[in-house]
């Protein structure tokens, strides 16, 4: 927005609208039709806080598009925001690559009691004790009501209030760059939410062909597509540009529906390094993506989408099967111990391999000689597979304390990128499950019966799925911090940090070849040897003492259940008590 001392030029596109008019305390004013569907006018103020919205032939008004802030929420009028009005402190932030690097997972709803950036940004000691590299904030653009994951927005440039709005945004990216700490936001582009989006009353934002999982697919590649493109492009930029972020988590781009020859992800990977070569710094990428298809991650010169990095599930559903034992649904291909084995060596399991919980073959295969593989994100817990369980119970809730060390050493000390969600650190005890805030009554009922119809289906009973509607859902699921005073959350936590610095120590650990990972495993005994060059991690799955051939001469890392165990590394073999874990060099 172009400004001067005393007002502020407003745009909107509404490609098929009669008349646009600019609503303000003014009162209401024509704007001025111009090329390709825009309307312009003049909203007089400062360039920061000054409430506004528009009248698209005669109904609304509406709020901006591109709004950057909606002080009263989502149906009402949006507030200007100057963003070059924040005095940035971190001059001296010269990015963070994602290769070796850890990121971790969080909701600013739920990490802290209060639930705001602010409050956020008094933990960031925590994180860097725990060798954080990224923090990864689940979506904080502007929803309906005061609580949600996030995934039901509908302005896409603004921050919500409740959390602070914009303005504590760039505080927050500020004082993670001055932790040292680089920021990525996850986006949602594949849907709106289903309260509060106007964008049809502006022009053809959504699609008119076979909607997704969500509701309606947005217009990627239809009549009047370029300017959807734009608007989803641009508001990528903004994160990075406007508000300092070091990158940006992209949800479900399997849901994406474009048939364009530059795919909507191709293009915003090649501005986005436009604009890293303009900052200085490196921006990243990340799909989560259900393809299980490399070219994602596949440069641009080498006809890929040239994104950075995409998420591997099979990571988490092969650990997930091996410490719980939970066979169900998509995790049966996972049962065997072969399973982790493939995705540790190989990277995904489903590689073009039979899918029995799809019904078909699903995949394609890792190029291993040419990729490397920091490119695959991973993680044994995270907000979806948390999150979607129908009573939102993390590990702790059915693994001891042997097994989460057993989790996070796979994890940490594997070939790919790490995640962590916020508290797996600790073993945390509370539950992260699926919340929502609808003021409108029919769409909180409607949501409720969908959940708990969902997984009726699926064999639980719905009396113990909670109702994501219920103030106290939401409030079950925040973090609680005190947790970390118990003797076997703080011996969790210092194992996590060990875990962390040795991989930075070890170069084993930073090297990013496939070829240089290694798996043996004996089924029956229930153990697992990955070896990463010279550095071996042997974990012990079985509830009786195991002995595992090794190479290593010395422990440099071990962890188990009972805090007394011990274990003996003798003549080429270790000796490892019931679920523990060792790292030898």
């Amino acid at each position: 927005m172009p400004k001067d001392n005393t007002a502020v030029q407003i745009d909107v596109w509404a490609p098929a609208a009669g008349t646009v008019q600019l609503v303000s305390a003014d009162g209401t004013a024509p704007m001025t039709s111009g090329d390709a569907g825009w309307w312009h006018g003049t909203l007089a103020g400062a360039p920061d806080g000054v409430d506004y919205g528009f009248l698209v032939d005669g109904t609304g008004p509406f709020p901006d598009p591109r709004s950057r802030r909606q002080p009263h929420g989502v149906h009402d009028l949006s507030r200007t925001f100057d963003p070059a009005a924040h005095a940035w402190q971190d001059d001296g932030w010269t990015g963070r690559q994602l290769a070796g690097a850890t990121i971790y997972e969080l909701h600013i709803g739920t990490f802290t009691p209060e639930g705001t950036l602010e409050a956020a940004a008094g933990r960031l000691d925590h994180l860097v004790s725990l060798g954080v590299d990224f923090v990864e904030l689940l979506p904080v653009n502007g929803f309906n009501g005061t609580h949600n994951w996030g995934y039901d927005g509908v302005l896409w440039y603004a921050v919500h209030e409740g959390y602070g709005g914009p303005a504590a945004y760039q505080r927050f990216v500020d004082a993670c760059h001055a932790a040292g700490i680089g920021v990525i936001q996850d986006v949602v582009h594949n849907h709106l939410g289903p309260s509060g989006n106007y964008l049809p009353n502006f022009g053809p934002y959504l699609s008119d062909a076979e909607g997704n999982t969500w509701g309606a697919s947005v217009n990627l590649d239809g009549q009047d597509s370029d300017e959807v493109r734009r608007y989803i492009i641009d508001s990528a930029l903004m994160w990075l540009r406007d508000y300092h972020v070091d990158g940006l988590r992209l949800d479900a781009v399997h849901a994406l529906k474009d048939h364009s020859a530059v795919h909507l992800l191709e293009q915003l990977a090649g501005e986005v390094a436009v604009l890293s070569a303009s900052v200085g710094r490196p921006l990243t990428l990340i799909a989560e993506s259900d393809l299980n298809d490399p070219l994602l991650i596949t440069p641009r010169e080498a006809n890929g989408y040239g994104l950075d990095a995409q998420w591997s599930d099979d990571f988490h559903h092969a650990v997930h099967v091996a410490l719980t034992g939970e066979t169900a649904g998509y995790y049966a291909d996972f049962a065997p111990l072969g399973a982790l084995a493939k995705v540790l060596t190989r990277g995904f399991f489903h590689d073009g391999t039979q899918s029995t919980f799809r019904g078909r073959h699903h995949g394609r295969p890792v190029d291993t000689e040419r990729m490397p593989a920091w490119r695959l994100v991973v993680a044994s817990q995270n907000h979806d597979q948390i999150g979607n369980r129908a009573i939102g119970d993390r590990l702790s809730a059915q693994l001891d304390t042997g097994q989460l060390g057993i989790a996070a050493a796979l994890t940490l000390l594997g070939p790919f990128t790490p995640m962590l969600f916020m508290g797996e650190e600790w073993g945390a005890h509370t539950p992260w499950q699926f919340f929502t805030s609808h003021p409108e009554p029919e769409l909180g009922l409607a949501t409720a019966e969908g959940r708990i119809g969902e997984f009726a289906r699926m064999g639980w009973d719905p009396a113990v799925v909670p109702d994501p509607q219920d103030p106290a859902t939401f409030e079950r699921s925040k973090l609680d911090w005190s947790e970390l005073q118990r003797g076997d959350s703080g011996r969790l936590l210092a194992f996590y940090r060990d875990l962390a610095s040795l991989r930075r120590r070890l170069a084993d650990l930073t090297d990013p070849r496939f070829a240089r990972v290694a798996v043996a495993f004996d089924e029956a005994a229930g153990w697992l040897r990955l070896s990463r060059g010279e550095t071996e991690i042997v974990i012990n799955l079985s509830t009786s003492a195991q002995s595992v051939p090794v190479t290593g001469h010395s422990v440099l890392l071990a962890f188990a259940n009972n805090a007394d165990a011990s274990l003996r590394l003798d003549a080429g073999q270790v000796l490892l008590p019931p679920h523990s874990v060792a790292v030898l060099g």
